[in-house]
């Protein structure tokens, strides 16, 4: 099979589309045949190696060479075969998944545990548009943030592909949104739900004088006491991204925040969706909202399997409202 492999850190210029073998499943696991996956900060992470501090911390990105060959987080597909403890799924399954590695190869081996059934309606573009980011928006919300309805929530980084979910799955949860953005991308924010829209070219979110219950922040890039400036005293702040650093951002950025916890009367906490031991469940969740209408990936580039690179170079510059998707091979 064909796949894109990292040998070494450094640009997209390093994934390198090379003949590997075919996976073969394990008893419980199923053989998917990938037929579309997306690109995130993650994959260009591991790509690049960076932050060098991510490099000697457990669970890292490898310290003198890759831990992962072939990246690729998020699968869209068919099931090609199953191992013989397998009893969710069969062969011409079309299936979703967040796999943390793969994506970026014609084939993928995952435990039936990690992998959920397409939504119904959704393109194999849209569905591989869905697992982490969505996944991450969940945790954020429900888990982290504990939203109630009628709560107030700032989600700095609204159009992103974070954002975008987060948006929609706090609207659909019953909160009143408030999403800040780039002007452009102010009325593709109000379609998903966002009842406010900041344009943070023209307002500072921070100095507005307004109080949310949540703040999730995707973006990253301000200082704790901004962030804390906009939530009520028992407020919750949760952290998702951070800013971009060769050296330590954004973990410096998330550890300083976190160590502050102690100290604050409001709550601060990471959505990790990593190290989440629930993401077939949250999957099965989030099939649900999407085909209930409640919640619609959305998709800025699609890029065809040969142009990995291109997409990898694309998504890192930042600007893109919403995923960019790569096509699996034909």
């Amino acid at each position: 099979m064909k796949a894109y492999v990292l040998r070494r850190f450094g640009s997209p210029d390093q994934l390198v589309l090379t003949e590997v073998e075919r996976p073969v499943p394990r008893d419980d696991e199923v053989l998917i045949r990938v037929r579309a996956t997306s690109v995130q900060p993650y994959d260009w992470h591991f790509m690049r190696g960076e932050p060098y501090l991510a490099r000697v911390m457990g669970g890292g990105v490898g310290l003198l060479r890759p831990s992962i060959a072939v990246l690729g987080a998020d699968v869209a597909g068919e099931v090609e075969a199953a191992g013989k403890d397998v009893t969710l799924f069969r062969p011409g399954d079309e299936v979703y998944a967040m796999s943390l590695r793969g994506g970026f190869g014609e084939y993928v081996c995952l435990r039936q545990d990690e992998v959920a059934p397409k939504p119904r309606g959704l393109s194999f573009e849209q569905a591989a548009a869905v697992p982490m980011a969505a996944n991450t928006a969940l945790i954020a919300l429900r888990d982290e943030g504990r939203v109630q309805p009628g709560q107030k929530v700032l989600v700095n980084g609204a159009s992103g592909g974070v954002g975008t979910f987060a948006v929609q799955l706090a609207r659909s949860m019953g909160a009143h949104v408030t999403g800040v953005c780039g002007g452009r991308n102010a009325d593709l924010v109000r379609s998903l739900g966002a009842d406010d829209v900041v344009d943070h070219t023209k307002e500072d979110f921070a100095a507005s004088g307004r109080c949310f219950d949540l703040l999730i922040d995707v973006a990253g890039g301000r200082r704790l006491s901004d962030c804390r400036r906009v939530l009520t005293r028992k407020g919750t702040y949760v952290l998702v991204g951070g800013p971009a650093g060769r050296w330590v951002q954004p973990a410096g950025h998330m550890f300083a925040a976190l160590a502050s916890a102690s100290f604050v009367p409001q709550r601060i906490v990471r959505a990790d969706v990593v190290r989440c031991g629930s993401n077939r469940a949250n999957l099965l969740t989030l099939t649900g909202l999407i085909e209930q209408g409640e919640v619609t990936p959305v998709i800025d580039r699609t890029f065809p399997f040969g142009e990995i690179p291109a997409a990898v170079r694309y998504q890192e510059e930042g600007h893109s409202p919403g995923k960019v998707v790569v096509t699996g091979s034909r």
